[in-house]
C-alpha cells in the first residue's frame, strides 16, 4: 500500500539523517521499518554517496519511493572492500528476504551422487542434505532427474551395487540388476574386492571428467582379453564401453566444469534459467522467476542471482552469462575470498560455450512463455472471483479454513493461502485446538480427547457441528481468532487477506462474523462454500453474509478455481490431522517416566508385551527386563501406584 506524499517526506529525513554520518568506506546498509523488518539490503563501494542518491526521490522509481516511505531506521556494515560487502549482502538477502529486494523464492537443496567410503564394497546412491556420511560427492545436480538417469548409466557402466547395507548383508543369490547386467554382485561373491574397488575407482575418475580416458583403457584391456581367448570377459568390457559411449555422446568436452545463467524477459516478468554441466556433461537445469525484478536492469537481475545463489550452493570454475555484466570482475572477486581456484564469469560471443548460453536462453524463453500464459489464466480467474463477489480490487490474498478431527480427537484447524501467482505454501498454517470448548466435549473429567484410551472404556463421544462443546463452530472461532488477533498485532491491515472463504455453510459463517465483530475488524470479505447434496461436486452453495446462498454453473472456471482452493485446504488439513494422530498413536505412558529413554522403553514393551502390562508388574518382576535396575524398578511402580 502506497505512503503519503508526507510519508516520503518523512522517509528521506530519515534517510537523510543517516547519510549525514555514513562513512566513505564499502559495505552495506540496511533499510528498516518502524516494526523492525528489514526492507531492504544494499551494498555499496562508498556507503556515503550511494545512501545520499536516495535524496533524490523524484529519479526513483515507484518500488524504491514505496521503500523510502516506510523506512524508520537504517543499519550499516563496513567491509575492508566492496568484494566482502557483495558476499555480505547475498547473505543478509537471503537471511532476511527483504520485501524490497530482488529474491529467489526456490532455494532447494540439490541432489549429489554418493560413493560410499563406509562399507567393504562402496554403494552408488543419491544423497541430498548435509555430508556427514563417508564417501566421495559428486554433484551438485539441479535436477533429480539428471541424478537417477547418471546413475543408472553409470550402473551399466561399471556394475556398482545400488542396495542398501542391510540388504546387501542378507543377500544369498544375486539380484535382478546381476541379471540385466547392471550390478556385479559383491554381495554374494560374483566379483573380488579388488575388482570391484578398480570399478569404483574408474567411475571416480569418469565422474572426475575423465571419460575419454576411461575408454581407452577399457578398449585396450578387451583387446588383450581377446588375444588371451578370454572372451567372456571380454564381452563384459565391451558392453561397459558401450556404456560408456552413450554417456559421451551427451558430453560437451569443450565446457567442462561450469554453470550455465540465462535471463529472458516479457513485459514485466523475467525468468532465469541455470544448466549445469560438470566433466562436459549436463547435470540438469531449473527455473526461477525472481521477485520484485520488474524495474531492474538485466545485469543487476544476473548479478544478484549469482549472489545469492552460490551462498549456498558450489562454484565451478567458469559460469556463462547470457548477458554481459559490468561488475563480472568484482563478482569473480567475491566469489573466489571463499575458494582457493580461478573463477571466470564470462559472457562468450561465439563457438560452443555461445551455443549452450543460446540453449539456455531458448528454455528461459520458453518456459517464461509458459509462466506467462498460466498467469493470464490464473489472472482472468481472479477477476472472475473479483467480480463474483464484488471486491474493490483484484484478490492478492486469498485465505481458505478448514479443520480435520476424528470424533474430536486430535482436532487441527488449517488455513492454506493462494495469491496471484497460485498456492503460497510458505504462508500455510495449522491450529493445534487448545480451547476446553473444543477439546473438551462430554470426556470423563479430568481425561482429554487427544489421550489414548482403550476404546472400550472410554469410547469417543461424537463431535457435532453447533453442539455445547467440542464442535466445529467451537473450532473454527479458535482458529479465526487466534489468527486475526495475531494479524492485528503484527502490522494492522497490511497484511489482511483480500479474501476469506471458510468451509462451511451459514452456520459458519455466523462464526466468522462474530469473531470478526468481536475484534473490531471490519471491510473483510468472506464466503462459506458449503458441499452440495451428497457432497457432489458442482453443486457447492456459497453463502455470503447477508444474502441468500446461490450456486454456480458447473462449468463456470470461477467454480473450479474455489474449488481447487477448498481441495486444498481439504488436504492440508487431513495432511496435519494424520500427522497429529500418528504422532499421539506412537506415544505411550512410559514416555512419562523419569530415566526411561527408547531403549528401555523397547527392553519393557518386548518383555511385557504392554504399557497396560508394564503398569500391573511388580518390581521384582520390572527387575528381570534387561537394562532395569533395582532403583528404576522402583521408579517405574511408584509412577504407576502414585506412591
Amino acid at each position: 500500500m502506497d505512503k503519503s506524499v508526507d510519508s516520503l517526506a518523512e522517509g528521506r529525513k530519515i534517510i537523510k539523517r543517516y547519510s549525514d554520518e555514513m562513512p566513505g568506506s564499502a559495505g552495506v546498509y540496511r533499510m528498516v521499518d518502524a516494526g523492525g523488518q528489514v526492507l531492504y539490503v544494499g551494498k555499496a563501494k562508498h556507503l556515503k554517496n550511494r545512501v545520499s542518491s536516495y535524496l533524490n526521490v523524484a529519479a526513483l522509481n515507484t518500488r524504491l519511493q514505496r521503500m523510502i516511505a516506510q523506512t524508520a531506521s537504517m543499519e550499516i556494515v563496513t567491509t575492508r572492500s566492496e568484494a566482502e560487502a557483495l558476499l555480505l549482502e547475498a547473505n543478509l538477502i537471503k537471511k532476511f528476504a527483504p520485501r524490497y529486494n530482488i529474491l529467489l523464492k526456490d532455494d532447494k537443496s540439490f541432489p549429489y551422487i554418493l560413493l560410499s567410503g563406509d562399507h567393504e564394497f562402496s554403494r552408488i546412491s543419491k544423497h541430498r542434505g548435509a555430508k556427514t556420511q563417508k564417501g566421495k560427492y559428486f554433484g551438485p545436480f539441479v535436477s533429480a532427474g539428471a541424478v537417477d538417469e547418471t546413475i543408472t548409466l553409470l550402473q551399466k557402466a561399471f556394475l556398482l551395487r545400488s542396495c542398501s547395507d542391510n540388504i546387501f548383508k542378507n543377500r544369498t543369490r544375486p539380484c535382478m540388476l546381476y541379471q540385466i547386467k547392471r550390478c556385479s554382485a559383491p554381495c554374494v561373491g560374483k566379483i573380488q574386492k579388488k575388482d570391484y574397488d578398480a570399478l569404483v575407482d574408474q567411475a571416480k575418475a569418469f565422474l572426475s571428467g575423465n571419460s575419454r580416458g576411461m575408454q581407452d583403457k577399457l578398449v585396450a584391456e578387451m583387446q588383450g582379453l581377446s588375444l588371451q581367448m578370454h572372451y567372456e570377459k571380454a564381452r563384459i568390457i565391451r558392453d561397459r564401453i558401450r556404456a560408456l559411449a552413450q554417456v559421451q555422446q551427451q558430453q560437451n568436452a569443450a565446457i567442462g566444469d561450469a554453470d550455465i545463467i540465462a535471463l529472458a524477459r516479457d513485459q514485466n516478468a523475467c525468468c532465469i534459467q541455470l544448466f549445469s554441466y560438470r566433466g562436459g556433461r549436463n547435470y540438469g537445469n531449473r527455473t526461477w522467476f525472481p521477485a520484485n525484478a520488474a524495474q531492474e536492469s538485466d545485469a543487476e537481475i544476473i548479478r544478484n542471482f549469482i549472489g545469492q545463489y552460490y551462498q549456498s550452493h558450489p562454484v565451478p570454475a567458469l559460469i556463462l552469462t547470457s548477458h554481459l555484466l559490468e561488475e563480472a570482475a568484482l563478482l569473480e572477486e567475491a566469489l573466489k575470498l571463499n575458494h582457493d581456484y580461478k573463477i571466470e564469469i564470462v559472457h562468450p560471443l561465439r563457438g560452443e560455450k555461445r551455443e549452450v548460453v543460446n540453449e539456455a536462453l531458448r528454455n528461459a524463453q520458453e518456459a517464461l512463455a509458459r509462466h506467462l500464459s498460466i498467469h493470464a489464466t490464473q489472472a482472468a480467474v481472479l477477476e472472475g472471483v473479483q467480480k463474483l463477489f464484488g471486491l474493490e480490487e483484484l484478490p492478492q490474498r486469498i485465505e481458505v479454513y478448514d479443520n480435520s478431527h476424528i470424533s474430536g480427537t486430535h482436532a487441527v484447524g488449517a488455513m492454506i493461502v493462494a495469491g496471484t501467482e497460485g498456492f503460497i505454501k510458505s504462508e500455510y498454517r495449522k491450529f493445534n485446538m487448545t480451547s476446553s470448548d473444543v477439546i473438551l466435549a462430554g470426556w470423563p473429567k479430568g481425561q482429554k480427547s487427544g489421550d489414548l484410551v482403550p476404546h472400550s472404556e472410554n469410547p469417543t463421544p461424537p463431535l457435532k457441528a453447533g453442539g455445547a462443546g467440542g464442535d466445529d463452530y467451537a473450532m473454527l472461532r479458535e482458529v479465526l481468532t487466534r489468527r486475526f488477533k495475531k494479524l492485528q498485532e503484527i502490522d494492522g491491515d497490511a497484511i489482511m487477506p483480500s479474501l476469506v472463504l471458510i468451509d462451511g455453510g451459514a452456520g459458519q459463517i455466523s462464526t466468522a462474523s462474530a469473531v470478526l465483530a468481536d475484534l473490531g475488524i471490519q471491510n473483510i470479505v468472506y464466503i462459506g462454500i458449503a458441499k452440495g447434496p451428497d457432497r457432489n461436486a458442482g453443486r457447492e452453495q456459497f453463502f455470503i453474509p447477508g444474502k441468500e446462498p446461490f450456486q454456480l454453473p458447473e462449468n463456470d472456471p470461477v467454480l473450479h478455481y474455489l474449488q481447487r482452493l477448498r481441495d486444498e485446504a481439504h488436504r492440508f488439513a487431513i495432511g496435519a490431522h494424520r500427522n497429529k494422530r500418528s504422532a499421539a498413536i506412537s506415544k505411550s505412558e512410559l514416555d512419562e517416566i523419569p530415566f526411561i529413554g527408547p531403549g528401555r522403553k523397547k527392553a519393557l514393551l518386548h518383555h511385557f508385551g504392554s504399557a497396560r502390562a508394564v503398569s500391573a508388574a511388580g518390581i521384582d518382576e520390572l527387575q528381570k527386563v534387561e537394562g532395569i535396575s533395582k532403583s528404576t524398578a522402583k521408579v517405574i511402580y511408584e509412577h504407576f501406584h502414585g506412591e
